[in-house]
C-alpha cells in the first residue's frame, strides 16, 4: 500500500508555482486542489451509478428531484455529474483548463460554493497563463487520497497543517487557525464526562456540538471521532461558523464529506450575524482569537446588548473594545441546551479556550467583572483549567480551559 499523503508531501507540489506565485499565495491554490482530489477519490466508487442516474432521468426530471436522486445514488449530500476525473483529465493536456472547469461545474451547488470562495476559476486562469496547470493536475492526481487510504481524522489533520503552513507563508498569526489536538482530546473529554447515555455503547442517541470559531473544523471532528470511539451508535450534529473565506471552505467541504447538513457550517462573523441564532447545542466548544479587538463589530454587538439586554447575548455586559473573548464566552454559553426536565444528565456543557485576560481584566463593576460575576452567580462555572505554556503555536502566553455546565 503506498504511503499516506502528509500535508508536508502535498505542500511540495507548490515546487511547481515558484516564478509565477510567490510563497504566500501557494494555498491559493493547494488548499483548494487538496480539497479537489479528496471530493474525486470519496465519489470514486460511486461514478458510474451518478452518471447513470444523469442519464436515465435526463431533463425530463425537476432540478429538486434529480438533486435528490443524484445525491442517492452518490451515497452522499454532494455529487459530480462530470464525465471527467481527476485523473482523467490528464489525457487532454491541451484542453487542461476547459475540462477542469467543466469538472468543477459538474459538482453539486453545495460543493460549488467551496470553490467560489477559493477564487478558483482566476486561480486556474493564473496557472494557465504560467504553464503550471498541466502539471499541478497531473501531481494532485497521483495523491491516494481515498476515504479508506486517508480517514476523515487524518485528513483533518492535513487540512490544518496546511492551513498553518499557509499561515506561515502569509506571515500571519498560525495560531488563529491551530489548536493542539491534545488541547482539543481534553475539551472533547471533559464534555462528554457525565454524559452516560451518549457514551454507553449501543445506546443510539443523537447530540448536537457547535463551534462559533470552527476554523477548519477539528475540534467539530474530534467530537465525533471521540464520541463514535465510545458509543458507535451515537449520532453527532455538528455546526459551527467561520470568518476566514479558506477555512471555510476546508470546513464546509469536510462536513460535507461527513454527511452533515449543507448548511451546517457558515461563514461570517459570529458576533454580529449569528448564522445559528434560536439554535441550543448539547455541547459547545471553542478557541476564540486571543486578545483581538472586536472594534469592527462594536455597532451590532451593543447594539444587541442594549436592545435585548438578557434576551440576546451579551445582557451581562460587555468588554473592553481590545479584546473580544469573553464575548464568544457569552455566545456560547447563550448556544448551551438548557437542562431536560425528564434527564437532567441532557443538557449543555462547553469548554472554551481563552487566555488569562478574561480573568482578571478589568476592575469592580467593569464589564469583565460584571460578566465574571454573572457567569459564577449563574451557577455556570464548573472549572478552569490552567494548560501548559508553550503548547500553542508560536506563542507562550498562558492559557486556559474554561468549563460550563448548565447543571
Amino acid at each position: 500500500m503506498p504511503s499516506k499523503p502528509d500535508a508536508n508531501f502535498i505542500w511540495s507540489i507548490a515546487n511547481l508555482l515558484r516564478g509565477p506565485y510567490k510563497p504566500k499565495e501557494y494555498g491559493d491554490v493547494v488548499l483548494p486542489m487538496t480539497i479537489l482530489r479528496r471530493l474525486d477519490c470519496v465519489l470514486a466508487a460511486t461514478k458510474d451509478a451518478v452518471l447513470s442516474e444523469q442519464k436515465r432521468s435526463g431533463d425530463r426530471t425537476a432540478k429538486d428531484l434529480l438533486d435528490v436522486k443524484l445525491r442517492k445514488a452518490a451515497k452522499y449530500s454532494f455529487y459530480n455529474t462530470s464525465p471527467y476525473t481527476l485523473p482523467s483529465l490528464t489525457g487532454d493536456s491541451a484542453n487542461i483548463k476547459a475540462n477542469l472547469l467543466s469538472y468543477v461545474d459538474g459538482f453539486s451547488d453545495n460543493v460549488r460554493d467551496v470553490f467560489t470562495r477559493f477564487g478558483f476559476e482566476e486561480q486556474v486562469q493564473r496557472l494557465e497563463e504560467a504553464n503550471a496547470l498541466y502539471l499541478v493536475v497531473q501531481e494532485f492526481a497521483k495523491l491516494d487520497l481515498r476515504p479508506q487510504h486517508v480517514s476523515n481524522t487524518e485528513m483533518g489533520s492535513v487540512f490544518e497543517e496546511l492551513i498553518r503552513k499557509f499561515a506561515e507563508a502569509s506571515n500571519e498569526t498560525a495560531g488563529e487557525h491551530f489548536t493542539p489536538r491534545e488541547v482539543i482530546a481534553l475539551m472533547v473529554d471533559l464534555l462528554l464526562v457525565g454524559d452516560e447515555d451518549a457514551t454507553t455503547p449501543g445506546k443510539a442517541v443523537n447530540r448536537r456540538v457547535y463551534d462559533p470559531a470552527a476554523g477548519t473544523g477539528g475540534m467539530l471532528s474530534t467530537m465525533d471521532e471521540h464520541l463514535r470511539e465510545q458509543n458507535p451508535a451515537a449520532r453527532l450534529l455538528m455546526a459551527g461558523q467561520e470568518i476566514n473565506p479558506s477555512s471555510y471552505a476546508v470546513c464546509k467541504a469536510d462536513m460535507i464529506i461527513k454527511g452533515q447538513p449543507v448548511d451546517a457550517i457558515a461563514l461570517g462573523n459570529t458576533l454580529t450575524d449569528d448564522a445559528h441564532a434560536g439554535k441550543d447545542f448539547h455541547y459547545c466548544l471553542s478557541n476564540p482569537p486571543f486578545g483581538v479587538e472586536w472594534k469592527t463589530s462594536q455597532r451590532e454587538v451593543v447594539k444587541e446588548h442594549k436592545q435585548l439586554g438578557f434576551n440576546g447575548r451579551f445582557g451581562p455586559g460587555l468588554p473592553a473594545v481590545s479584546d473580544g473573548s469573553m464575548l464568544f464566552l457569552l455566545h456560547l454559553i447563550d448556544k448551551m441546551r438548557t437542562v431536560d426536565p425528564d434527564d437532567e444528565n441532557v443538557r449543555g456543557r462547553a469548554a472554551i479556550v481563552l487566555n488569562g485576560s478574561p480573568l482578571f481584566t478589568g476592575r469592580a463593576g467593569s464589564g469583565e467583572s460584571e460578566i465574571r460575576r454573572w457567569v459564577i452567580e449563574s451557577d455556570l462555572l464548573d472549572a478552569i483549567i490552567a494548560l501548559p505554556t508553550d503548547m500553542f503555536y508560536n506563542t507562550g502566553i498562558a492559557t486556559y480551559i474554561w468549563v460550563l455546565d448548565r447543571k
